[in-house]
């Protein structure tokens, strides 16, 4: 039987929803260690919609599991019909999106909380002892719905320390593995990286993280 891996998404974008090219890169790695992969994301509107050729916002509404469907080619669920058990594993790909929709950390800072579904998903996995995943950004939503983990999300700490986390300070190319309570990070864009170095990144991550399955 393959592992069943959720992946949580926020979206289709890197400025609104979720970043598109770290979630088919998770989405692709995951598949090549032949996990059967679930999305997922909330049923709600998400915080704005941006141009992401003018860089602005639009005035327009959207729905978040309505744009990550998009990346998901329609197999996606809303979040609030998980159960982590159905799962042996979760994953979140980040973008700034995320930081929106899946949490207030883009506003909050380290006074920030995570989604009242997705809290609820990421502490059911916890509580279990499955792994636990998530690159760029997400390594924050993470510790701010656990208020636990140690992660990286690259150079600095951010509001890792003031959610209630440990940082540990990590190159694009490289992962981390907080073992203890089986959180495997890596930061992804959070640097101004290629594609190249930050599929590397998120691949290793992958990697370590099918291995906690």
């Amino acid at each position: 039987m393959p592992k069943r891996v959720l992946v949580v998404l926020a979206g289709c974008g890197h400025l609104d929803g979720s970043e598109i090219h770290e979630a088919v890169i998770t989405l692709l790695a995951l598949a090549r260690r032949g996990c059967a992969v679930q999305c997922a994301a909330p049923d709600k509107p998400q915080h704005h919609v941006i141009d992401h050729l003018r860089r602005e916002p639009t005035g327009e509404t959207r729905n978040v599991l309505v744009e990550a469907a998009r990346i998901a080619r329609g197999n996606i669920a809303a979040l609030g019909t998980v159960n982590a058990a159905d799962y042996d594993g979760v994953f979140l790909p980040g973008g700034f999106g995320a930081a929106k929709n899946l949490s207030d950390v883009a506003f909050a800072g380290a006074a920030a909380h995570a989604d009242p579904e997705l809290e609820r998903v990421l502490r059911a996995f916890r509580a279990a002892n499955k792994p636990i995943g998530g690159v760029c950004i997400a390594p924050a939503i993470l510790v701010a719905a656990l208020r636990e983990g140690e992660v990286t999300i690259g150079a600095e700490p951010g509001p890792i320390e003031g959610l209630g986390g440990t940082h540990v300070a990590c190159p694009v190319t490289e992962m981390h593995v907080d073992r203890a309570r089986k959180i495997v990070t890596a930061p992804a864009y959070m640097y101004d990286a290629t594609i190249a170095d930050v599929a590397t990144g998120i691949e290793r991550a992958v990697a370590a993280f099918a291995e906690l399955l």
